[in-house]
């Protein structure tokens, strides 16, 4: 069979992969994205985009709730299908067209089908209509087919039919019960999502909640969806799950049993290399990649990995940021021009390491960036943690009357920079971007003072972090 060339292939055509062969197009390559479902991907139909959808209308009914005035106005409860409905129109109803409709403006062609490694530099596409496509890279092949819920292995939950993420950002109508199993950020983002539908909805963790940051982030957002009517068991381990027609309960090391329509598994993720070929060239099937700083997989010199599956930090936007600097290095290596691959250069995705952002779309939401005081004080730094309630400031009471929230900021004692920084509160997340050019930037505390926020803001945290902290 004749093969198809391009300069680099994709495997996947989620945000990531259309990001590495968006930047390799625009360094002067050709490239092909391989797709097997939705050219979009997991963000923007099962993921980021539809969950963030069915979160903010609880957010702002609440928020309504939360200032005299207008909380006077609020005189019903959440249309669901409403938002349902509104959920759609972010996924178009799961029609990638108009994404097709942009790689292929962008100059990426795009090939429908399930790809497997077949040889170096080898790819063989299974399509729809039954036949295959071989292609081969020139220079080089990525791998960007990320993750999946991930089962854990509890007598019965694999019978008894269990949501994962996916069915719960899609469903069709909210069931009448649920219970979720998990604590991270999947979990406590789709129990504030259905809690505030109406939902009946029991959360178990087999730990405290959003584990891996500050420790009051998880305790903050505990008491919230308390507060939200939602049932948090914490520290209690899922033992046993079975259906009866249309119940499932749900049973607890402690003798305790919940039973709801539905349950939610929740409990982290799976890389998606078991069935592309990794074999072929001496990888393991069901691995994470592990690559260097340019995203290049190690012991290779033409596989990339880029998004969930090299495992360095599973967000859409990280992933994205690994795929620009993939796509970019493809093309400067393939033109044979300098690679800048030392620590912030253009061709690494240095961020990875200390400078991560992310958002947890609960409600208080959660916003970090950077190392926590336990993973900076393990890291070997000596470190400082400053602390302040956001609801002292004048920008927070104008926004929400008793505004609940806390900030923390990590300061390397050495340097006088910011190592990392959470805020826990409504809208937190707005705040989130000047504490990460904080961090990446290494702006020392005294140039920080001249950072001038605005009043009454809730960025006025800042000013008030560095008086807790102190003049220099």
């Amino acid at each position: 069979m004749d093969a198809t060339e391009y300069d680099l292939i994709v495997l996947g055509a989620g945000a990531v992969g259309e990001n590495v062969a968006d930047r390799a197009v625009q360094g002067g390559l050709t490239a092909v994205l391989v797709e097997h479902e939705l050219v979009g991907g997991e963000c923007s139909y099962w993921a980021c985009m539809p969950s963030k959808a069915l979160i903010r209308p609880g957010q702002a009914l609440r928020a309504a709730r939360q200032v005299d005035g207008a909380k006077e106005a609020v005189t019903g409860t959440l249309d669901v299908a409403a938002v349902l409905a509104r959920r759609d129109s972010f996924t178009h109803d799961w029609n990638d067209d108009s994404q097709v409709r942009w790689a292929e403006g962008a100059g990426i062609a795009v090939v429908r089908g399930h790809g497997k490694l077949t040889a170096p530099k080898e790819v063989t596409v299974a399509t729809p209509d039954g036949g295959e496509i071989v292609l081969r890279a020139r220079h080089a092949v990525t791998i960007s087919t990320g993750s999946d819920a991930f089962v854990p292995d509890i007598e019965g939950l694999r019978d008894a039919d269990p949501w994962t993420s996916r069915d719960a950002t899609s469903a069709k109508v909210a069931p009448e019960s649920l219970v979720v199993i998990g604590g991270g950020v999947v979990a406590t983002e789709m129990a504030t999502a259905y809690a505030s539908f109406g939902t009946t909805v029991t959360l178990i963790s087999r730990g405290g909640l959003l584990a891996g940051l500050e420790p009051f982030a998880g305790e903050m957002v505990a008491e919230a969806l308390r507060e939200q009517g939602v049932k948090v068991l914490l520290d209690t381990e899922t033992t046993r799950v079975h259906r009866d027609d249309d119940r499932v309960t749900v049973e607890t090391g402690d003798g305790g049993a919940v039973t709801a329509q539905e349950v939610l598994v929740a409990t982290g993720r799976t890389p998606r290399t078991r069935d592309i070929g990794l074999e072929v060239v001496g990888l393991t099937p069901g691995d994470w990649l592990e690559t260097d700083d340019t995203m290049r997989v190690k012991g290779f010199d033409w596989l990339y990995a880029t998004g969930d599956v090299n495992h360095r930090a599973l967000l859409t936007h990280q992933g994205k940021y690994q795929a620009r600097a993939a796509g970019d290095v493809i093309a400067a290596r393939a033109a044979g021009k300098p690679v800048s691959d030392g620590p912030w250069g253009t061709h690494v995705a240095t961020a990875d390491h200390e400078a991560v952002p992310q958002v947890t779309f609960t409600d208080p939401e959660v916003a970090s960036v950077g190392l926590t005081l336990k993973a900076a004080t393990d890291a070997g730094y000596r470190v400082r943690a400053v602390d302040y309630e956001i609801g002292y400031v004048a920008g927070a009471s104008v926004y929400a009357d008793g505004y609940k929230g806390t900030a923390r900021m990590v300061v390397d004692e050495d340097r006088k920079v910011v190592l990392g920084v959470t805020f826990v509160g409504p809208d937190v997340s707005e705040l989130l971007q000047a504490a990460t050019v904080a961090v990446v930037a290494q702006v020392p505390l005294d140039r920080l003072w001249h950072a001038v926020p605005a009043y009454p803001t809730i960025n006025e945290v800042w000013l008030r972090l560095l008086e807790t902290y102190g003049r220099p």
